[in-house]
């Protein structure tokens, strides 16, 4: 089993794609100089324990390595995840 996280820009989400099929997305808005997590979901009938968040920590990793993009979670899986690491604080717009 191979597990990967894409960028999907034009569809607005990072996927989870296990063995190139998409099983997950952590979908976003675009809003300024902020993006913006509203829904995380991974399929229920293919997901396995961590995968969630692997990909919200992969999709959080992209956007600091390679943005200057601010987080705001109004997704309730994100705000947790970044609740559980505070080592991502200073991603997070204040």
């Amino acid at each position: 089993m191979t597990l990967t996280v894409e960028n999907q820009p034009d569809q607005s989400r990072y996927a989870l794609l296990k063995d190139g099929e998409v099983i997950g997305v952590a979908e976003y808005e675009l809003r300024g100089d902020a993006i913006v997590f509203v829904h995380t979901e991974v399929d229920p009938e293919k997901r396995e324990r961590g995968m969630a968040s692997q990909l919200v920590q992969t999709a959080l990793d992209d956007v600091r390595d390679h943005t200057e993009l601010r987080v705001i979670a109004t997704c309730p899986y994100v705000r947790r995840w970044l609740a559980d690491h505070p080592e991502y604080l200073a991603l997070q717009r204040r």
